[in-house]
């Protein structure tokens, strides 16, 4: 047996250590690893007598690191995580399953055309889900979930899709020489979002109304009317020609689509592997 302590460090004591040098808090730490602060502060003090140094000032409203626990701690978290990673590459032979709940616009002209970027060694076997009525986060432990709003959502962790930006578009057969965008038929999409209210100022009442951008798109496309659509879920209809942009000007609304998980839904590798995947280059 080696005399040198170093040789047998017990990793759950490094690990009470890396946690709470992290957190600033031996109760944090005993709630991220699931113990209880007497078992954190005794796997602690057992790391001090073990290496002969003294890592926490105990004090009287908590603790702080010690200059040798300071200087120690980013080592220690560097070693956990390239320990994580590396077990999770080796090991880790079976895909994992990833269930992305969305709504069926996203899903079709948005997800579906950047699924060519997965590769052989993604191990992520994916599952799509429509998401028709946003439901609890809590009821979605295990779920990617593309929502939209403003990404603040607390303990949660966030990647916008893309930047949102709206503007009139409509079939390059609907437009007659000489005639008014502004007067032709609209097609609208249910639902609270911003710009709808400022497209209802050109003009009458919609024409046609459909709960989905899909189904808003198709319509466009088929040349039932003037669309106000999501340009990034209308890029591939815009890019084959079959819808035209009407306007120079164009909507940003500071609400758009946003992947989120809660953290234990999949390590971060892979989270920022599926965000590097799904996610626009310009959605910061």
């Amino acid at each position: 047996m080696s005399d040198r302590p170093f040789d047998n460090l017990p990793l759950e004591w490094v690990r009470a250590f890396e946690a709470a040098g992290r957190t600033g808090s031996f109760t944090a730490a005993a709630h991220e690893i699931d113990l209880t602060q007497a078992a954190i502060s005794q796997r602690i003090a057992n790391l001090e007598a073990m290496i002969g140094a003294r890592l926490f000032l105990r004090q009287r409203r908590g603790v702080a690191l010690t200059v040798e626990g300071e200087a120690w701690l980013p080592h220690v978290s560097h070693a956990l995580t390239l320990l994580q990673q590396s077990s999770e590459d080796l090991f880790s032979t079976r895909r994992r399953k990833i269930t992305i709940s969305a709504s069926a616009s996203v899903i079709q002209n948005w997800l579906v055309p950047r699924l060519t970027r997965l590769e052989p060694d993604d191990r992520m076997q994916i599952s799509f889900s429509t998401m028709v009525v946003a439901a609890d986060f809590d009821r979605q432990a295990d779920t990617v979930e593309i929502r939209h709003g403003n990404g603040l959502w607390p303990g949660r962790r966030t990647a916008r899709l893309f930047a949102e930006e709206l503007a009139p578009v409509a079939s390059p057969h609907l437009l007659n020489a000489g005639e008014r965008w502004q007067d032709l038929p609209k097609i609208a999409v249910s639902g609270p979002r911003p710009g709808w209210q400022e497209w209802g100022e050109y003009g009458d009442r919609p024409h046609v109304r459909f709960d989905t951008m899909t189904s808003a798109i198709a319509a466009a496309v088929a040349g039932v009317g003037v669309l106000l659509a999501s340009l990034p879920l209308c890029a591939e209809a815009l890019k084959r020609g079959d819808l035209v942009p009407l306007s120079d000007h164009k909507l940003h609304p500071s609400d758009s689509y946003w992947f989120t998980a809660s953290e234990a839904a999949l390590p971060a590798r892979q989270w920022e592997r599926l965000t590097g995947i799904f996610c626009s280059d310009d959605a910061v």
